[in-house]
């Protein structure tokens, strides 16, 4: 398994993003998705997960803003952010588990991305 993000860059505070992730290695049937963040001296922070039906959850602090989706055959997750403010400028990361649910909890999840870099300049 393999997860590899793309799309990432420096965005204006207010603009818009979206960021990928290619899978690769399995059919993802029965795997849930998400996408998570670190800002630097922070702790990792779940945002936005997936589970094999397509049922979503979202941190509080993306709800509204941020839009996690896969295209039909899974081979690809996107995240798409809105409205960027300064605190979402963090190293994003994809992860995958094989599991039913989409706990927004970055100790479920197996695999990982390497990350991709999101600067959000007020």
């Amino acid at each position: 398994v393999q997860l590899v993000e793309s799309g990432g860059g420096s965005v204006q505070a207010g603009g818009s993003l979206r960021i990928s992730c290619a899978a690769y290695g399995t059919n993802w049937v029965g795997w849930c998705m998400g996408w998570f963040r670190q800002a630097p001296g922070k702790e990792r922070e779940e945002i936005a997960t997936i589970d094999g039906l397509g049922n979503t959850n979202y941190a509080d602090s993306v709800k509204g803003r941020f839009t996690i989706s896969q295209d039909n055959r899974k081979v690809n997750l996107y995240l798409q952010m809105n409205d960027l403010r300064s605190e979402d400028t963090a190293m994003y990361y994809c992860a995958a588990a094989l599991r039913g649910g989409a706990p927004l909890d970055d100790s479920q999840y197996d695999y990982w991305g390497p990350g991709i870099q999101v600067t959000v300049s007020s």
